[in-house]
């Protein structure tokens, strides 16, 4: 049996000490869930794994979500399904028992990629989606120069792009999405163009790869953008993003079809 936090989180982040104000800083983006609902297609019936506060659960089908941990679970909204308590690597779920299944900002926190992944392309007929970030481009983010520390976790953490073609086999679809000025699901690119958000310890916290830098990373980080900020230093460098429309950063969405 897999290790679980207190809380019943399966991954690596304890989502019980750091999801609790998690939905107030993770909504789902209007532009991201276009790509999703694109790559879903006409399937009627699909799974969510990893589903946390429902962010990008599509509303016009029968979804099933799965969500190991307690405290993301009591977050989702009512108008949203239970979610199921179990973890990726062993869903309780009959060969082909959904049209299509999908996993957000997820797959980096499993104890075991591969076996979610076939999990996931067992139980499923259709197409696969993983909305996750390539580890290459994150240091594209003008955080690799505040935070380098919190920058290393992320690369560590996310999987190499190659990882899900192990997984999965065949052809495995990668398609860039460009992340919007005005994005509300605050995972940290989200903010590259509203540095100032990231001095609240809220969108910290919802950010689960801030959970495993030292404290005194994020005190230096929120001390030097502070000053930067109040002395310019930042918009010098990067004050063009506050009107960029669109930022190329790391975030992929991966598709597997049968």
């Amino acid at each position: 049996m897999m290790d679980r936090h207190g809380d019943g989180s399966a991954g690596d982040a304890n989502y019980g000490a750091i999801g609790n104000g998690y939905i107030n800083y993770r909504q789902p983006d209007p532009h991201i869930a276009a790509f999703i609902l694109k790559a879903l297609g006409d399937t009627k019936s699909v799974l969510n794994v990893g589903a946390g506060a429902g962010s990008y659960e599509p509303t016009d089908r029968d979804v099933t979500a799965v969500e190991p941990s307690a405290s993301m679970r009591a977050q989702r909204p009512a108008h949203l399904p239970r979610a199921v308590d179990a973890a990726a690597e062993r869903l309780p779920f009959a060969d082909k028992s959904f049209d299509a299944s999908m996993a957000t900002f997820t797959v980096h926190q499993w104890n075991d990629l591969a076996a979610g992944l076939t999990e996931m392309r067992r139980v499923t007929r259709g197409p696969v989606l993983v909305l996750s970030c390539d580890p290459t481009k994150l240091e594209r983010s003008w955080l690799q120069a505040y935070a380098p520390e919190m920058i290393a976790v992320e690369a560590r953490r996310y999987p190499p792009l190659a990882a899900f073609e192990a997984a999965w086999g065949g052809t495995v679809e990668v398609i860039p999405v460009p992340i919007p000025l005005g994005c509300v699901d605050g995972f940290s690119e989200a903010y590259y163009g509203r540095p100032e958000r990231l001095l609240e310890p809220g969108a910290r916290l919802a950010n689960s790869a801030w959970s495993f830098v030292d404290q005194s990373v994020a005190d230096r980080f929120v001390a030097q953008l502070t000053r930067d900020l109040a002395e310019g230093k930042w918009g010098e460098r990067y004050g063009s993003l506050r009107s960029q429309p669109y930022f190329e950063g790391s975030l992929q969405l991966l598709v597997s079809r049968p």
